[in-house]
């Protein structure tokens, strides 16, 4: 079984997130891109972004539908979820540590001018 590749992985690069931007934003979604149109998009070749959407596809962030000799790229952003997640846990994390910094800051605060 091939192993998944990590969505964190693909996203890290911001020319996939840009293609993942265009691919999700697309106003019609019966009329799907192609990795030509997606390449038109981009000032690199269209080698270069196959490659992209390649990786967005191992990890579950694109599927890509064979059609004659075109791929066609729909986006499944389902699986930003965990990411989402994870983001918003780290937030919470983080928020509860800044407040207890502040929380003692303040208190050092309190004590010197009390001090003066």
């Amino acid at each position: 079984m091939k192993a998944r590749r990590d969505v964190y992985q693909a996203i890290a690069d911001p020319t996939r997130r840009d293609i993942i931007s265009l691919i999700a934003s697309q106003a019609d979604a019966t009329q799907l891109y192609n990795v030509n149109a997606i390449a038109e998009k981009f000032d690199m070749t269209r080698q270069a972004i196959s490659l992209h959407v390649k990786i967005l596809a191992d990890c579950g962030l694109l599927v890509i539908t064979q059609s004659g000799r075109e791929r066609f790229c729909e986006a499944k952003l389902e699986r930003l979820d965990e990411v989402e997640t994870w983001i918003e846990q780290s937030r919470k994390l983080w928020t509860r540590r800044f407040e207890k910094l502040d929380h003692y800051l303040n208190n050092v605060k309190s004590k010197s001018n009390g001090e003066d």
